[in-house]
């Protein structure tokens, strides 16, 4: 896997580079952590299945 990923970034309101943060192997699969470099938005994939950062609500 890539250390960068291109990924909408609802804190800075535009396509970003994100950086894989961190990673570990777990039961469902590669846990990655991706973070903007320009603001505080961060989201987790597992094994490409599973997105945090798929539907995210920024109206709070």
């Amino acid at each position: 896997m890539s250390l960068e990923l291109d990924h909408d970034c609802p804190g800075c309101g535009e396509t970003k580079t994100f950086y894989r943060a961190a990673s570990t192997l777990m039961h469902l699969g590669e846990k990655v952590k991706w973070h903007c470099p320009d603001c505080d938005y961060g989201f987790v994939r597992i094994d490409g299945n599973v997105d945090t950062g798929a539907a995210v609500d920024t109206s709070a």
